[in-house]
């Protein structure tokens, strides 16, 4: 009798490379699921660019820009410099260390009273003009004195504060960001200095303390 062939039995060499292939493919397939997953919870919730640019639009720049602006800029004349050759300074600022007409010309006379003057008084033909602001800044205070005249008070950059007194028809008020230039009032007259006519009282701060004007800019 011939003899059966048996079938031959898989051969472990087979085996053992559908096991070697198997559980990388598995691990392989959840590494893409998880990268699909994340990359598409990235696209649903990063705006796109037209979004952020129409966000970044709607952004005020005014404030950005008054600050570029005041960080480059000067101690301007409070009126128009047009006027320049036309100004007169009516009463100076009193410096205990000018010299004695100087010092005479810085006080100021109220009833037989002598007051030292923490700022320059100035006028233009005695004829009203308008007052500008010398830097841009802050609105910090309106004060109405229809004795003295009304005020208004700007803070700057770098602890300054301009002052202008004997001031009507005011066009600005608290909080109001100003530039440099901007009308602020009109020069008018008062009672406690009678003598100056018509004028702007303008005076200068640096960190609360008064100094002169002339040290900025040449009158």
């Amino acid at each position: 009798m011939r003899e059966e062939k048996k079938p031959n039995a898989p051969s472990q060499k087979n085996k053992s490379t559908k096991s070697n292939w198997f559980w990388p493919s598995i691990y392989a397939s959840f590494a893409l699921l998880f990268v699909g997953m994340v990359w598409g919870y990235n696209a649903l919730t990063k705006p796109d660019a037209g979004d952020q640019a129409a966000v970044d639009k709607e952004k005020p720049q005014e404030e950005v820009t008054l600050e570029t602006n005041a960080a480059n800029e000067t101690l301007k004349y409070p009126f128009d410099e047009e006027l320049l050759d036309q100004v007169a300074i009516i009463q100076d600022f009193y410096d205990a260390k000018a010299d004695a007409s100087s010092r005479e010309n810085a006080l100021l006379v109220f009833k037989q009273t002598y007051v030292t003057n923490e700022g320059v008084s100035i006028a233009v033909d005695g004829k009203p003009f308008d007052v500008v602001a010398a830097m841009s800044g802050k609105v910090e205070q309106i004060v109405s004195d229809p004795f003295k005249g009304s005020e208004i008070v700007l803070t700057h950059k770098d602890g300054l504060k301009t002052i202008y007194r004997s001031v009507t028809g005011i066009l600005v008020k608290e909080g109001d960001e100003i530039q440099q230039g901007e009308v602020l009032a009109q020069t008018a007259e008062n009672e406690w200095n009678p003598q100056a006519g018509v004028h702007l009282h303008f005076e200068v701060q640096k960190d609360d303390v008064a100094v002169n004007p002339r040290s900025f800019l040449a009158f």
